[in-house]
């Protein structure tokens, strides 16, 4: 292995040490930066429908479900 290798190999071991000791991103703002460096911002209002959905879901089996039934 070259000199250059060997230098390259250990920036990179520095680097992954580097984001392995940082905290970890909630999945929220892991999404959000997904969007931003992806610009994929269609995928919003898609994942904002199911996370509704998936509410009333939850709600509906719980005592909150004759109120969410009236609304349809």
């Amino acid at each position: 292995m070259s000199e250059s290798n060997q230098h390259e190999s250990k920036e990179q071991g520095d680097a992954f040490s580097r984001e392995a000791q940082q905290g970890q991103t909630g999945f929220f703002a892991e999404f959000l930066d997904f969007l931003l460096h992806n610009k994929k911002w269609w995928i919003t209002p898609i994942v904002i429908v199911l996370l509704l959905v998936g509410v009333l879901v939850m709600l509906g089996g719980t005592a909150a479900a004759p109120f969410i039934y009236t609304l349809f």
